[in-house]
């Protein structure tokens, strides 16, 4: 009878054992399972990031010649800098200036790219021109817009007129 008794005790316990076995194996795998769902979610959520960073456009990156004009003087020239911002489609961070002898154009600011031939600068274009209140600095703030219609050699500020009542140029060549 013992034995019998016996018997049974171990056939119990060792059976209870194997359905934990089972059961933590069933949890390891769902575990698993989470872990590849997630990782694959990653992976996707990457992809999508690199296509959302890609630009509609072309790539403005760099440096490119910056030019001012008035029906006063000649042209004058300058530099401006494209930084592309990592991770956003079709925007870059802005800046150059333009100095001639008393005479400079500075920008600085944030554009976005909208069409192949449009693109929307926010930020502040401060201009000192001596034929213009005498020097004076007049500057222009918030979101200004830069048009091409030569198919993207040349952008052109389209605020045109200056805080004296005359027409300037300010354009971005490429």
């Amino acid at each position: 009878m013992k034995k019998i008794i016996i018997s049974a005790i171990i056939f119990t316990i060792s059976f209870s054992c194997s359905k934990k076995s089972s059961n933590e194996n069933l949890n390891q795998q769902k575990d698993s399972l989470k872990i590849s769902d997630s990782i694959n979610i990653a992976k996707r959520n990457d992809s999508i990031r690199m296509l959302n960073s890609k630009n509609r456009f072309r790539d403005f990156s760099g440096n490119h010649r910056f030019t001012y004009e008035t029906q006063a003087f000649n042209p004058i020239s300058g530099t401006v800098t494209f930084d592309k911002i990592e991770g956003e489609r079709d925007n870059y961070n802005l800046s150059g200036s333009i100095k001639s002898g008393e005479n400079s154009v500075n920008i600085k600011g944030f554009v976005q790219v909208v069409s192949p031939k449009h693109m929307n600068f926010t930020g502040e274009i401060i201009q000192k021109i001596s034929v213009n209140d005498n020097g004076k600095p007049y500057i222009r703030k918030g979101t200004k817009t830069f048009m091409s219609k030569n198919g993207g050699k040349t952008y052109r500020l389209q605020d045109m007129v200056n805080g004296s009542g005359f027409v300037d140029y300010i354009d971005i060549h490429f």
